[in-house]
């Protein structure tokens, strides 16, 4: 058995910033590396994982190991995780003399700091290292003002403003992404000009470390080489990178809810359309989740950042599949209740809402 450590890339970015479509990439012109996955997701639904494991090259769900391991076609393996990491962790380190490479997809409201220092355990230090932090950052979002030039200099105005009596973790969050990172993929640049491209780096570059390489991407098409291998031992570093949860004994996400909802959806763009009507009522982040249209023999997948919103058919619904719409919603003081009349309303406007 070879027991060299197994290298790790922690793969961390805020909410719809594009990792799983960076995985994506990854796993589909792995060059003959065996690659082991995992998705650590946060919501109700696992739909990460399930369109990873979708992405084209095969998964043989007869093969999960306890629901969290998945092979996949080209040799690879995809888990989920949410509480179990450990035990995934060491299902991994032995099987190590079949695993190249470790790439772990953190949830968008992840901290990564705490994940890289959970490899300083004595039981995982033996079988693995962190080969590198890789942060991905949502361009159009900088660019839009979702993060400002100087975020410190606009969180030190919010916290002296007396009027706001909340926090907000959001801006915090990003800082600390970057705080870690080793690589820096600023994602969807497709249609920025040079301006709003050097404005996105500025923000970017006034939290990240220097000498942190940062590079431009569309679609996750970033080289094979130079995500993985830089054999940066970040377990031996992470405490030295400083950030805002510092001095904090744990991390959890009360800060934000997250929720799903069943829906009858009658018609693809009104579904879309009130998305975007919801997203403006309420502090809604992220949405994802699939859909049921009616006649449609495919499954609809739909994501949004902000009032971004995206969908597209993945697959056929399979036989004896239930054919439901469900959409998961992360955001600030969410109602269930609310959120589900709202949509409704929108969906049914002659009020036939179940």
């Amino acid at each position: 058995m070879n027991l060299q450590k197994i290298p790790a890339t922690v793969v961390t970015g805020f909410l719809g910033a594009g990792k799983t479509t960076l995985l994506r990439h990854l796993l589909t012109n792995a060059q003959g590396r065996r690659i082991a996955v995992i998705v650590n997701e946060f919501g109700e639904l696992g739909i990460d994982g399930e369109l990873l494991r979708g992405c084209g090259i095969g998964c043989d769900e007869d093969g999960a190991d306890n629901g969290q391991l998945f092979e996949l076609a080209n040799g690879c393996l995809c888990c989920t995780v949410q509480e179990e990491f450990a035990p995934v962790m060491e299902q991994l380190a032995a099987r190590r003399d079949q695993i190249d490479h470790l790439v772990i997809e953190t949830s968008g409201l992840a901290l990564p700091k705490p994940l890289v220092q959970a490899f300083q355990w004595p039981s995982l230090r033996t079988a693995f290292t962190v080969d590198a932090v890789v942060t991905v950052v949502d361009a159009p979002a900088v660019a839009a003002g979702t993060f400002a030039d100087n975020p410190v200099a606009v969180d030190a105005q919010r916290r002296a403003d007396d009027n706001l009596d909340h926090e907000s973790p959001l801006a915090e969050l990003f800082e600390d992404q970057l705080a870690t990172a080793d690589l820096v993929v600023i994602h969807k640049t497709d249609g920025l000009d040079a301006a709003t491209l050097a404005q996105v780096e500025a923000a970017v570059r006034a939290e990240t470390p220097a000498g942190v390489k940062l590079v431009h991407a569309q679609q996750g098409r970033v080289d094979i080489d130079l995500l993985l291998g830089m054999g940066r031992a970040v377990e031996d570093v992470i405490d030295a990178r400083k950030t805002h949860h510092d001095e904090e004994e744990d991390h959890d996400h009360d800060e934000f809810d997250s929720l799903s909802l069943t829906l009858e959806v009658p018609d693809r763009q009104r579904l879309l359309d009130a998305l975007v009507a919801l997203v403006r009522r309420h502090e809604i982040y992220r949405v994802k989740g699939f859909v049921a249209l009616p006649g449609a023999a495919m499954r609809l997948v739909v994501q949004g950042v902000g009032q971004r919103f995206d969908s597209q058919f993945d697959r056929p619904w399979r036989a004896g599949e239930a054919r439901a719409s469900r959409l998961v919603f992360i955001g600030d003081h969410l109602d269930r209740d609310q959120l589900l009349r709202e949509l409704q309303a929108d969906l049914n406007p002659a009020g036939a809402a179940a």
